[in-house]
């Protein structure tokens, strides 16, 4: 994990999410795409889809 922090941030507002809610999370670090897709597969949340845009990744993630 090259930085920790858009996980870290991510799961405190995916914590206050309702379950089934779907929050969006932005990123300008390459190395997000493989931190998100394993911690969702770790915390059993559902990535429902990334996306690259002039350098910023952008990650919607459904809370279950």
């Amino acid at each position: 994990m090259a930085c920790p922090m858009p996980i870290v941030k991510a799961k405190k507002a995916l914590d206050s999410l309702q379950q089934g809610q779907v929050m969006e999370v932005l990123s300008t670090d390459k190395g997000s795409v493989n931190d998100f897709q394993a911690w969702v597969k770790q915390t059993k949340h559902e990535l429902i889809q990334h996306v690259e845009e002039d350098g910023v990744y952008k990650f919607y993630v459904r809370k279950v």
